[in-house]
């Protein structure tokens, strides 16, 4: 299947997950379950929670992975800080990149808000390979996020 056609599918699904959810830690966790579905090369796909003081680990699919990250440091750092997307060709070449899993080689990050416009968490996917991520998959990604903007209401 084409990456395009993927992110369509992957899309489809999440709305469905959106659509009839009771909780949003397991829309999430659905969420990135799909997402490893689809696009079996992501090597990690999850959600950091914003806090105040650091992104705190939420529903994941892939390794164990960092449970607390710096607001001042790394990518997800970055994209929460920016409230945009970041996509990171190599991850040795981001500066203050927070290697969770050394196997990581490039990764991107979505922010993810909620009906408000207040940012509740960032969507995080690495790969073991170097620039596997394009404008194309941060669109698809910018689509997911987009959907679960409404997963916020009920917390």
């Amino acid at each position: 299947m084409e990456k395009h056609e993927a992110y369509k599918w992957a899309a489809k699904r999440v709305r469905a997950q959106v659509k009839r959810q009771v909780d949003p830690i397991a829309t999430l966790a659905n969420t990135a379950a799909i997402l490893k579905e689809y696009f079996p090369s992501f090597f990690w796909v999850g959600f950091y929670f914003v806090r105040e003081e650091y992104l705190l680990l939420g529903p994941f699919q892939g390794p164990p992975a960092c449970v607390k990250l710096a607001r001042n440091q790394g990518v997800c750092a970055a994209s929460a800080e920016r409230q945009q997307t970041i996509l990171v060709p190599d991850v040795h070449d981001f500066p203050g990149h927070v290697a969770c899993d050394a196997r990581s080689r490039s990764e991107i990050v979505v922010p993810v808000h909620d009906e408000m416009g207040t940012l509740r968490a960032v969507l995080d996917v690495d790969s073991e390979s170097l620039a596997a991520f394009d404008e194309q998959d941060a669109a698809g990604l910018q689509t997911v996020a987009g959907l679960l903007r409404g997963i916020w209401t009920t917390t």
